[in-house]
C-alpha cells in the first residue's frame, strides 16, 4: 500500500502550528485543496502574529492545546489524514528550561504518535533538524543523512536539543516497526523568511543584523566571519512538508537545506546590501550568547530529499532575504 496522502480533500493537523513553518505550511496545504487544516498550539512560543494572515480562512481552524495533554491530541487528530509534528523547544528555549524541553521534544512526540495510532492517521511528517549531526570540531565537509552525531565542546543546550531530535526520529521509526505508522522525517536547516521571530539562535543573526543596519550601526560579525551557516527559506520548507505527505516515501529521514551554505560575513554583507547599505561590519569576540558553531566549512546535502520526496530548494538566500526585508518594511510601515 502506498504511503502517499493526497492533499486535496483531506484533513491535516499541524502540531505547533502558530509558528513560522506552521503558518507557511497551512497556507501551502490550503492552496492545494486541503479540506481542513487545523493549527494546534499552546501559544508558549507560537503567536497570533504568525497566523494573522490566515485567520479568516474558511478551511482553517485554530485549536489551543498542549502536546503534554494526550486527551487534547486525541480529540484534535480524530479524522486527520496527516499530522505535521512541529511543536518543539529549540536550543535557546532548551537552554532556559531543559526539563520542559525534554518533556515536549520527547514525551510530546510520543503523545502525538500515540494519538495518531489511536485515530489511524495515515502519515506523520516529523520536523527534525540538522542538529542531529551535532556541533563542534567533528561537523565539517558534506553532511549526509548517515553522518554521526558530534557533541564535543558544544553548549549543553545545543546537544540536548540535537539528542532530543534524534530520539523523536527513533520514536517515529519505532511506531513504523510496531504498528506500521507511515512517516517522513525532514531534517530542517535554520529557517528564515516572512514572519520571522526573534527566537532561533542562527536566524536571529539575520534580524539583529537588519536592525543594526537600519539604525545606522555597524553589524557585528563574530570571529573572523568564515563560519558556515545553512539556512532554508520557509516557503521551500512548506513545500517540503506538503511533498512529504504526497510522496510514497515512508520510514525515511532526509535533509531539507537551502540551495547553498553561506558564511556569516557573506550573510552580514548581503543583509546590509539588501537593506539599502550601511556601515562596514565590526568583528567582535564572543558575547556570551549561545552561538552554534561547527568544525569548519560544511554543506548539508539535500540530494536524498530529491530522490525520496522529489523536493529541491528553489529560493536563493538573496531572494529569500529580499522577501524577508520587504515584509519587515511593509509591516513596520503599517504599524508605524
Amino acid at each position: 500500500m502506498s504511503a502517499s496522502v493526497p492533499i486535496a480533500g483531506n484533513r491535516f493537523v499541524i502540531i505547533g502550528g502558530a509558528s513560522l513553518v506552521g503558518s507557511a505550511t497551512a497556507g501551502e496545504l490550503l492552496d492545494h485543496g486541503a479540506a481542513e487544516v487545523v493549527l494546534f498550539d499552546n501559544f508558549a512560543f507560537g503567536s497570533n502574529a504568525a497566523i494573522a494572515h490566515l485567520q479568516d480562512h474558511p478551511r482553517l481552524k485554530l485549536v489551543r492545546g498542549d502536546v503534554m495533554r494526550i486527551a487534547e491530541l486525541l480529540r484534535v487528530t480524530e479524522g486527520a489524514a496527516g499530522v505535521l509534528q512541529l511543536a518543539a523547544y529549540m536550543t535557546l528555549s532548551m537552554d532556559r528550561d531543559p526539563w520542559g524541553g525534554l518533556d515536549v521534544n520527547i514525551r510530546g512526540v510520543q503523545n502525538v504518535l500515540e494519538a495518531c495510532r489511536v485515530n489511524k492517521v495515515r502519515k506523520v511528517v516529523f520536523a527534525s533538524s540538522n542538529a542531529t549531526y551535532g556541533y563542534g570540531p567533528g561537523v565539517a565537509g558534506e553532511l549526509v543523512e548517515s553522518t554521526p552525531f558530534h557533541s564535543m565542546g558544544a553548549p549543553p543546550a545545543a546537544i540536548l536539543y540535537g539528542a532530543s531530535k534524534i530520539i523523536g526520529e527513533q520514536l517515529c521509526r519505532d511506531a513504523f516497526r510496531k504498528w506500521g505508522q507511515d512517516y517522513v522525517v525532514l531534517r530542517y536547516s535554520t529557517v528564515y523568511g516572512e514572519r520571522q521571530h526573534y527566537r532561533a539562535a542562527n536566524a536571529l543573526y539575520i534580524i539583529e543584523t537588519m536592525d543594526k543596519v537600519r539604525r545606522g550601526e555597524p553589524p557585528q560579525v563574530f570571529g573572523d566571519g568564515s563560519e558556515t551557516k545553512h539556512f532554508v527559506y520557509v516557503g521551500d520548507l512548506a513545500r517540503a512538508n506538503r511533498m512529504a505527505f504526497e510522496s510514497a516515501a515512508t520510514d525515511v529521514a532526509v535533509n531539507t537545506s537551502g540551495p547553498e551554505p553561506i558564511t556569516t560575513l557573506e550573510l552580514v554583507r548581503l543583509v546590509t546590501e539588501l537593506a539599502g547599505g550601511g556601515p562596514a561590519p565590526e568583528f567582535v569576540g564572543n558575547d556570551g550568547k549561545v552561538r552554534l558553531t561547527s568544525g569548519g566549512a560544511f554543506r548539508i546535502a539535500h540530494e536524498e530529499a530529491a530522490r525520496t520526496i522529489g523536493w529541491t530548494p528553489e529560493v536563493t538566500m538573496r531572494e529569500g532575504l529580499r522577501r524577508l526585508i520587504a515584509w519587515r518594511d511593509g509591516n513596520e510601515a503599517a504599524a508605524g
